[in-house]
C-alpha cells in the first residue's frame, strides 16, 4: 500500500513538473517593461529599504495636490485619464503600490493595509507633502480611507472609487483570475503559470463595456504582472487578511469625503457605495449609469470634472 501510495505521489510530482515546463510563462524583463511603461514622466523614488517606487509627478508644482491608489493588480497607468483632465490645475501624484507594476514586491513581503499606509506616508515624507487630496480606487480606496484614518492632519479631502469597505457586501463572483489567488496548491502553479487568457477573461468584467479591456489594457495587466516579484506578491497580499471598515471608524473621517461608484460595477456592487455614504458623515455621493468598477477610465471626462467641482468646494491645500 505504502508502495502504491509512493508511486501515486512521483505520478502527481510528474505531471506537475510537466504543466510547469510545458505552460510556465516567465517574468517580463524589467528593463524592457521600463521603457515600455515606464518612460517620461516617471521617476523612480527610493524610500529605503529597499523598497523603490515607480512614481509619475505631474502639475504646477504649486497647485494643490491630488494623490492617488491604484486598485488590486491594476497600476497608476489606471490614473492617466485624470491626470490629463486634471493636471492643468492640480499636482497630481500617481505611483504604483508594492507588489505592483514596475515597483514590483516590498523586499518585506509584508502586504497588509498599515504596510501599504506607511508606503503612502513614506511617499508623502520623501516628497515633502503637507495636506492633499487623497483618492483610492476599490483597494486603493481602502489604503486612502485607513491613511485618512491615521494621519487625518494630512489629508484635506477623501475621494473613494468604488472602494473597499462594507465587509461582506455580496458581491457577485470575481473573475477567474481572484479566485485562483485564493486557492491553495493552484494559487501556487499562478506564479508561474499565469496565461494571457486569464487577464483576457477576468478584465472586461471591471467595465460596464467589455470591449475597453482591449489587447492593448490586456497586455499592459498581463505583462505587468508578470514583473518579477509580483505573482509572488499577489499571492502573498490574497493571504492577508482583510481589514474591513465599521461604522464607528468611518464616522471618524471629518475631512470632506466624495464616493464615486459604477452603477454596474460586477466586483463591489453599488450597496457597497449606499453602505459608505449612510456611514461617512456629510460624505456625497455620485453613481454613473452604464458604469463598471473603474470610473476614471470609463467616465473619464464626467468623473474628472466631478472631481474638479467637489475639491474646489474643498479648498484641498498643498
Amino acid at each position: 500500500m505504502l508502495k502504491l501510495l509512493g508511486w501515486a505521489v512521483l505520478i502527481i510530482i510528474v505531471i506537475v513538473a510537466g504543466t510547469l515546463i510545458i505552460f510556465r510563462t516567465p517574468d517580463t524583463d524589467p528593463a524592457e517593461m521600463r521603457a515600455k511603461y515606464g518612460g517620461s514622466p516617471s521617476q523612480y523614488v527610493d524610500l529605503g529599504g529597499g523598497l523603490t517606487v515607480h512614481l509619475r509627478d505631474t502639475g504646477p508644482r504649486d497647485a494643490p495636490v491630488l494623490v492617488l491608489i491604484h486598485g488590486s493588480n491594476a497600476s497608476l497607468h489606471t490614473w492617466e485619464p485624470w491626470a490629463e483632465r486634471l493636471g492643468n490645475r492640480y499636482r497630481v501624484i500617481r505611483f504604483d503600490l508594492p507588489g505592483h507594476g514596475l515597483t514590483g514586491a516590498n523586499p518585506t513581503h509584508r502586504y497588509a493595509t498599515t504596510d501599504f499606509v506607511d508606503v503612502v506616508e513614506r511617499l508623502r515624507a520623501k516628497l515633502g507633502l503637507t495636506r492633499f487630496a487623497l483618492v483610492g480606487n476599490s483597494m486603493g480606496g481602502g489604503f486612502a480611507w485607513h491613511y485618512a484614518l491615521a494621519h487625518p492632519g494630512r489629508v484635506a479631502a477623501l475621494i473613494l472609487v468604488d472602494s473597499v469597505g462594507q465587509p461582506e457586501p455580496g458581491s457577485q463572483t470575481p473573475p477567474l483570475a481572484f479566485r485562483i489567488a485564493r486557492m491553495p496548491v493552484i494559487r501556487n502553479l499562478a506564479t508561474v503559470v499565469t496565461p494571457r487568457s486569464l487577464i483576457a477573461d477576468g478584465l472586461p468584467q471591471a467595465y460596464a463595456n467589455p470591449k475597453l479591456a482591449d489587447d492593448k489594457a490586456i497586455d499592459l495587466y498581463w505583462e505587468l504582472l508578470r514583473y518579477p516579484g509580483n505573482r509572488e506578491a499577489t499571492i502573498e497580499r490574497f493571504a492577508t487578511p482583510s481589514d474591513p471598515a465599521t461604522p464607528a471608524l468611518l464616522k471618524r473621517l471629518r475631512m470632506p469625503v466624495l464616493i464615486l461608484w459604477g452603477a454596474q460595477d460586477h466586483l463591489i456592487p453599488v450597496s457597497s457605495a449606499q453602505w459608505l455614504h449612510a456611514n461617512i458623515p456629510g460624505s456625497k455621493l455620485i453613481v454613473y449609469p452604464n458604469t463598471g468598477h473603474i470610473p476614471m477610465e470609463e467616465r473619464a471626462d464626467q468623473s474628472a470634472a466631478d472631481v474638479r467641482a467637489f475639491l474646489q468646494g474643498a479648498n484641498p491645500a498643498n
